[in-house]
């Protein structure tokens, strides 16, 4: 065959190919409208053998009112050792592009991450220009592409430096017209050169991407809304049913503890009655501070209703979180709120240890709480 007319088809072929996994793909990301499950979806794309096939590929997110710029997800190999235990797992398994898409909710369940992805979410960057291209790049609406020559013009870059870039692709997700977050890729362990071809096909994944994105975030934004307490700003009792049903899952499958806290103020109708509802309104926005700044980063702190609490602990026993309901209950008891001094009855209760299912697990807990009030208030009493 004339070289020419090889060279030709091999050309089509490339852009049969790139065009099937572009279709591929933008249907995948119409199928939830999850930010972390369409990123999943992103970060496949950009790495699995049947879409663009680097290494690696991570996605940073801004965080304007924190001023950082935060890891959010990773995908591909933390070595060289773990890559050929993943791809020889893909090819044996003859694993395809939705294969490795629904592998994320396996991901989702289990406690343990992948190494990479773990890596970039413990990542958390200064929204300045301490955090160098990372903070630079968000300025640019072009893709940025450097060579392994070209890093001496960076000097010791933060990201660089943690990621142990040679030679990759990284462009900012522009939303709205603004800079919301950064998409790196490279190929880290094979070391294959990135084509100008690369580069292209990137960039226009990236905007196809993009629009995914702003699309989750704007559910996402709806979702919370209609999730939170209006009066306190926590979650709400909706939230915690949806939450609790996670986590129970999550436990089952890697056979954990999970927690819930009922925390009820004590005598709160006498405070409404003496001081009226405005001023309990206020007395119920300093409490609910008081619970949030008591709590881990881990744990999740709802309104139950009224002025009941509740908490969902992950990954704890029994004996944790009676450490927590104790400290809890304390800095409740040691703040002055209104220039009024209020305490709290506790109840906890742990599955699988107390319950074998959700709503006997919740009936344990509000028990324990109740029992706490007949036995004289501002105490904690487990199921």
């Amino acid at each position: 065959m004339d070289p020419a007319i090889k060279k030709l088809q091999d050309e089509l072929e490339k852009v049969r190919s790139q065009l099937y996994v572009f279709y591929e793909l933008t249907k995948a990301m119409r199928t939830t409208l999850r930010l972390d499950e369409i990123t999943y979806i992103i970060l496949t794309g950009l790495t699995a053998h049947e879409g663009l096939r680097f290494n690696r590929a991570a996605i940073f997110l801004v965080d304007e009112e924190e001023r950082k710029i935060n890891g959010f997800m990773g995908l591909g190999p933390i070595d060289p050792q773990e890559a050929g235990e993943v791809w020889r797992s893909i090819e044996e398994e003859q694993k395809n592009l939705y294969d490795l898409i629904d592998n994320y909710h396996r991901i989702k369940e289990s406690r343990v991450k992948p190494k990479f992805m773990e890596f970039i979410q413990s990542l958390a960057f200064p929204l300045d220009k301490t955090s160098g291209l990372l903070f630079e790049i968000l300025n640019r609406k072009d893709i940025l592409y450097l060579k392994k020559d070209e890093h001496n013009q960076l000097g010791a870059d933060p990201l660089v430096e943690k990621l142990n870039l040679k030679e990759f692709l990284i462009c900012t997700l522009w939303i709205k017209g603004k800079p919301t977050g950064v998409v790196v890729v490279d190929n880290y362990v094979t070391e294959k050169a990135i084509t100008a071809e690369d580069a292209k096909i990137f960039g226009m994944f990236i905007e196809e991407a993009a629009g995914a994105i702003e699309n989750s975030r704007a559910f996402e934004s709806t979702l919370v809304k209609s999730h939170t307490d209006p009066l306190t700003g926590l979650w709400n009792y909706g939230y915690f049913q949806y939450q609790l049903d996670e986590e129970l899952a999550r436990t089952d499958s890697d056979s954990g503890a999970v927690s819930i806290m009922m925390v009820d103020l004590d005598d709160f109708k006498k405070f409404n009655d003496t001081y009226g509802h405005i001023q309990g309104d206020k007395a119920l926005r300093q409490i609910a501070n008081v619970l949030r700044q008591s709590c881990r980063k881990i744990d999740i702190l709802c309104r139950y209703g009224g002025e009941e609490f509740a908490f969902i602990l992950p990954d704890s026993n029994k004996k944790e979180a009676v450490l927590l309901g104790e400290r809890v209950r304390k800095s409740v008891a040691e703040s002055e709120i209104l220039n009024y001094r209020f305490t709290v009855s506790i109840g906890i209760a742990s599955f699988p240890e107390d319950a074998p299912d959700k709503s006997t697990f919740i009936e344990r807990a509000d028990a324990a709480l109740y029992a706490a009030k007949r036995q004289g208030k501002n105490r904690i009493l487990l199921a």
